[in-house]
């Protein structure tokens, strides 16, 4: 992509003679002579970058910048500034300036700073771009919540709106952090039950002689402590649905207990006698391998076919990697509001370091990686020091050996090789790495001979 860059000085020798720095690092380089002549290019056509001297008559360095910040916060300004106007030139970083360079200009540290802005300038708009993205996938699929594009979490969505609006009981599956319990909030929000009441159960987090009672209610008298007649989490989800989260914990009693009430619709209070009938739609979630617990005679095979009249699986993010950028502009987002700060973006680096990572604790993982980039981002944008320490260790990029007398295009083949295995068989994304074209990778694949 030909960048431009545009020159703004008074002074004739100054313009042209930056304007021929910049064309020789590839640059599109376009000059005025005043700010006025500026803004209106600004104003007229695509502008990446721009270069100002803060004394300028019509419309000096300092107005342009403020109009600049004000109607196209995106476009970097680095300020020109003489020896005498250095004070100048850090207000006007403070007003929103990128950096300055001091006359005589050091066309090396001009060069740098350039290249710095625009890549700031493109991390912006690659931001705002999966921002959109988010919005619009949000509109098109139903799922508030739920942020994916990867065909895998495609399919999981399809299955969700397929057995939404029905009776039949759902058993999700996946790993910690997953997210499992946005799919269940998902059934029940895309049901007719919706109005209903929605409650929800996390088995693990209660002892097994309080985990009957919460479910099925208590009556007076029943047990130390039973002051009163109590209602149970079904009777409290009558005509709508109930979601029991880590379902494998459950003992051999309770197990008996919801067979029942999956098979009869009808249960009695812990020292009741009385049957009472609901109507629940009843939503599970595990990590465990239920198959493996039903082996060891730790779960009831005939519980188990009633919980998996329907099966979502979801998978773990190291198996739905496209979706990273798309969760990471959401959290991005989320964390930015909740802490007052207005974060544009993540650095290429950080960015490919998330991408690189196996996310042994999933989406919740990712969560807090960016909460926590978040609250220590000095600036507008993550950097790798700003992401926790595991991260950048757990990230580090596989080495390919390359010995001491291979040929260029051995090793170029190996490199090609190694980059495509990494990244499971993926053309665009190898390509993208290599900084080399799809067609020039499918030739060099071609030549090669690699699968």
């Amino acid at each position: 992509m030909n960048f431009t860059i545009l020159i703004v000085d008074d002074e004739k020798n100054i313009r042209s003679g930056l304007a021929r720095a910049l064309e020789s690092d590839g640059y599109r380089a376009v000059t005025a002579e005043n700010g006025q002549a500026a803004w209106n290019i600004i104003n007229s056509e695509e502008v990446d970058a721009v270069i100002a001297d803060l004394k300028m008559p019509k419309l000096s360095g300092e107005e342009l910048l403020k109009r600049i910040s004000s109607s196209y916060p995106t476009i970097p300004v680095i300020i020109l500034t003489g020896h005498g106007t250095i004070e100048s030139a850090v207000a006007a970083m403070r007003d929103g300036a990128f950096d300055f360079v001091t006359k005589p200009v050091n066309l090396d540290r001009l060069s740098l700073l350039v290249k710095r802005a625009i890549s700031n300038r493109e991390l912006y708009r690659q931001h705002t771009a999966l921002k959109e993205e988010m919005e619009l996938l949000k509109k098109k699929q139903k799922f508030g919540k739920i942020v994916g594009k990867s065909s895998r979490m495609k399919q999981v969505m399809d299955v969700v709106e397929q057995v939404a609006d029905t009776r039949a009981s759902v058993l999700i599956t996946g790993e910690s952090g997953v997210g499992k319990e946005l799919i269940a909030d998902a059934l029940h929000d895309l049901s007719s039950r919706a109005r209903q009441p929605y409650i929800k159960v996390h088995c693990a987090a209660l002892s097994e002689s309080l985990l009957e009672s919460e479910l099925f209610g208590h009556e007076k008298g029943s047990f130390t402590g039973a002051a009163s007649r109590r209602r149970g989490r079904f009777e409290l989800a009558n005509k709508g649905t109930i979601f029991l989260d880590e379902i494998g914990e459950i003992n051999a009693q309770l197990q008996i207990k919801l067979l029942r009430v999956l098979q009869e619709r009808t249960f009695e209070r812990v020292g009741g006698e009385d049957p009472i009938s609901v109507d629940v739609r009843i939503i599970t979630a595990t990590n465990k391998d239920l198959s493996a617990e039903i082996q060891a005679g730790r779960f009831r095979e005939d519980l188990f076919y009633r919980l998996n009249v329907v099966h979502v699986h979801v998978p773990p993010l190291r198996e739905r990697k496209e979706d990273i950028p798309l969760l990471t502009t959401a959290f991005l987002k989320e964390f930015s509001d909740e802490n007052g700060k207005n974060i544009q973006g993540i650095s290429q680096k950080a960015g490919a370091l998330l991408y690189n990572y196996t996310w042994p604790g999933n989406i919740r993982e990712l969560r807090n990686c960016i909460e926590s980039a978040v609250v220590l981002c000095r600036g507008d944008v993550v950097e790798v020091e700003d992401l926790p320490l595991s991260i950048r260790q757990g990230s580090e990029d596989e080495q390919i050996m390359i010995p001491v007398g291979m040929s260029l295009e051995e090793a170029q083949q190996k490199i090609i090789q190694a980059t495509l295995s990494h990244y499971g068989g993926n053309k665009s994304r190898t390509a993208e790495v290599l900084n080399i074209g799809r067609k020039t990778l499918h030739r060099k694949l071609q030549d090669s001979s690699i699968d």
